[in-house]
């Protein structure tokens, strides 16, 4: 049978689950404000659009490198941890930017992200360049 990557898939779940609720606080904030495209004036519907749609930004690519580096053969515990640091740093981030525009979290969870993006795309080109 053919192996899956299967933290990434775990990973994926969680993050399809995460994205759900996101949404839905957009919605409601719509459905309460009347504003149906864009943002109005409505700075805390805007932080939450903001909040989503940095989230949708990253993510996938994200979710692409921990498929990758797993489908190349990183050593699951690598793989594993990258996966955790990218949901911490997604929730972080999501939660520091859609309460208020100047928190810290936004930085960290950015730092964050980026950070597990760099190991995964090195992970893969070693993988790929020990392998030939």
């Amino acid at each position: 049978m053919e192996q899956f990557p299967q933290i990434a898939l775990v990973v994926t779940a969680i993050f399809v689950l995460m994205s759900i609720p996101m949404a839905i606080a957009v919605g409601v904030r719509r459905t309460k404000t009347g504003i149906s495209l864009l943002h109005g004036e409505d700075e805390s519907l805007l932080r939450l659009m903001r909040a989503h749609g940095n989230f949708i930004e990253y993510v996938p690519l994200a979710l692409l490198a921990l498929a990758g580096a797993e489908i190349a053969g990183t050593a699951p515990w690598l793989v594993a941890a990258c996966g955790a640091v990218l949901l911490l740093a997604r929730l972080i981030h999501y939660f520091s930017l859609s309460t208020s525009v100047n928190g810290k979290g936004r930085a960290v969870g950015a730092a964050l992200t980026t950070l597990a993006m760099l190991v995964l795309a090195l992970a893969i080109l070693w993988q790929l360049w020990i392998g030939n």
